[in-house]
């Protein structure tokens, strides 16, 4: 069974933070509250993990995943910016984007799409996701949680934790976070394309 934690949207008890933090230590995969939909999350390293994420949302190995990131600083360990890209994406972050970027060597090999060598990154505006990311001080592996053959994601924390109490570890619960998942942007050709139209306003990419 799953652990539940509810927990303040704007102040994150930290105590309760810390407690999550170390179960993704552990290897833990946790379903935890972003500013675009929940998001299933576990450490980076994580094979067990990455494998789980797959078999819950029905993935091949064609999809891309997120290291959502505490700042850009961090996001910039894990991916190759040219000036004018890093402009464009600091100019929109933290906010509701997933950038597509090819990957420097700190991304396991498992996370990459294995033509391209590109990875998805975004920082999230969000005061859990934050809290928890400053927790670890590392990026957490993400997915949407977007069951397959569903329309949209879960909303609730409850309904999460009784759908999925026995295929994640951990239920993060700060009340609605919506339906849309973010922006994503693919900054990986040498050309932007938008890849998909969701929660960030495209306007300023276009």
């Amino acid at each position: 069974m799953a652990k539940y934690f509810d927990v303040h949207p704007d102040n994150p008890q930290r105590r309760t933070i810390s407690s999550v933090a170390d179960s993704i230590r552990s290897g833990a995969l946790v379903a935890y509250p972003t500013d675009s939909c929940y998001a299933l999350g576990c450490r980076l390293g994580s094979r067990d993990g990455i494998g789980r994420i797959r078999s819950i949302r029905n993935l091949d190995d064609r999809h891309h995943f997120t290291l959502v990131c505490q700042n850009f600083a961090q996001l910039g360990q894990f991916v190759h910016i040219d000036n004018d890209v890093f402009r464009a994406i600091k100019a929109a972050t933290p906010g509701r984007y997933t950038f597509i970027l090819p990957a420097t060597r700190e991304v396991p090999r498992q996370l990459l799409h294995p033509k391209k060598k590109t990875v998805g990154v975004r920082i999230p505006d969000h005061a859990v996701a934050q809290a928890l990311l400053a927790e670890l001080g590392e990026p957490l592996l993400s997915s949407t949680l977007l069951l397959p053959d569903e329309e949209e994601p879960m909303t609730q924390g409850w309904e999460i934790k009784e759908r999925l109490d026995h295929v994640v570890d951990v239920v993060v619960d700060s009340g609605d976070c919506g339906t849309e998942p973010t922006t994503v942007i693919d900054f990986s050709g040498g050309e932007l394309d938008i890849v998909r139209r969701g929660a960030g306003d495209t306007t300023r990419f276009e």
